[in-house]
């Protein structure tokens, strides 16, 4: 099985949602409950650590841009 850190963004939303769903049914034993609970918990801070991540890698960007207009076209001007 893949590690929760090895899994892209959407991968883990995924799987994120699809505990959600089963959680929301209501019909999941309270031990199946429980373990969901935590794997949805551990792929949610999955999710949150790589859009920290891409957040810093964009101010890193536009730091070096100067500015967001340095990645308009400027055939729009």
């Amino acid at each position: 099985m893949t590690k929760k850190d090895e899994l892209s963004f959407e991968e883990a939303m995924k799987k994120l949602e699809e505990i959600v769903d089963k959680l929301e049914e209501g019909e999941v034993p309270l031990e199946k409950a429980i373990n969901y609970y935590q794997e949805g918990m551990n792929l949610s801070k999955v999710c949150s650590d790589k859009l920290t991540n891409v957040e810093k890698q964009m101010e890193q960007i536009v730091n070096e841009q100067g500015d967001f207009q340095a990645f308009s076209i400027q055939e729009e001007e």
